[in-house]
């Protein structure tokens, strides 16, 4: 049995066993009851497949797609999940939120936090755009991403076409204040040199640089354009992108969550609580 999926431009026919991974991951969505990869072995083989899930995952979902975001953005994530190059997932409105923020563990399942750089469209973007047309194109802001994956015991060791298949691993976006990125930063390399630091309960855990991102985070915002354009599915304004972490992830647990930028960029404030 095979269902064909419409999305936007793109048209996908999916297997039965394809289809059933994808309204699998849309149950453990709803009800937080985690999956175990070894029960679809074989399912996802390649980035059609998993990209094919995704959207079919996205569709369920029944909301707007608010944004992406992008994973696997430094060698050393990249070589955790035996990847050579970025990943996307697509991530409803719902899920960006504005700091300060509360977020409930019933709402999540196995989440981590990393810091990263969020953009948004303020203009239809293209791949033809270059960086320096990006960087007038876009409003930008700090944010802490909240990857969460329908899948127990997920991380580092899911496999990367079941982070595809599973949008990206994507939770919540929690992102700041979003300024005009060609009025914060006076050019493109400017990007590639923010600084953060990660603090849980007043503790620091520890710092990174935006240069992790692919070496500056307009180039995965770049890379995202033109995958998506790729698929049909151009990147419009008013969607917002989170871009890559500047460190590796730490568990998020209950407390209070800080992350502080340098450049002007200020600062994102998380609060997680038991109920």
């Amino acid at each position: 049995m095979e269902v064909t999926l419409m999305t936007e431009q793109v048209t996908m026919t999916l297997s039965a066993k394809e289809t059933k991974l994808a309204k699998d991951l849309f149950h453990a969505y709803q009800t937080h009851q985690p999956l175990k990869e070894s029960d679809y072995d074989g399912v996802v083989t390649d980035e059609d497949s998993a990209y094919r899930v995704q959207k079919k995952l996205t569709a369920l979902k029944n909301e707007t797609v608010g944004g992406y975001k992008v994973s696997l953005t430094s060698k050393q994530t990249q070589d955790m999940f035996d990847s050579d190059s970025p990943l996307y997932g697509a991530q409803v409105k719902s899920h960006f939120v504005q700091s300060p923020v509360t977020l409930h563990r019933a709402e999540l399942m196995e989440p981590l936090a990393e810091v990263e750089m969020l953009f948004t469209a303020k203009e239809d973007l293209s791949s033809k755009d270059s960086l320096e047309d990006l960087l007038h194109k876009t409003k930008v802001a700090a944010a802490v991403e909240v990857p969460d994956s329908r899948f127990s015991d997920w991380f580092p060791s899911l496999s990367k076409y079941m982070v595809m298949s599973d949008a990206a691993v994507g939770g919540f976006v929690v992102y700041g204040q979003e300024m005009d990125a060609d009025l914060l930063f006076d050019n493109v390399d400017d990007l590639a040199n923010v600084k953060c630091e990660l603090f849980h309960d007043g503790k620091k855990l520890k710092d990174g640089a935006s240069s992790e991102v692919l070496g500056n985070p307009l180039n995965s915002l770049h890379w995202l354009v033109e995958k998506l354009e790729s698929q049909g599915m151009p990147l419009t304004a008013g969607q917002r992108v989170s871009s890559g972490t500047f460190l590796l992830p730490e568990n998020l647990t209950k407390g209070t969550w800080k992350a502080t930028f340098d450049k002007g960029l200020g600062a994102v404030f998380l609060n997680v609580t038991d109920d």
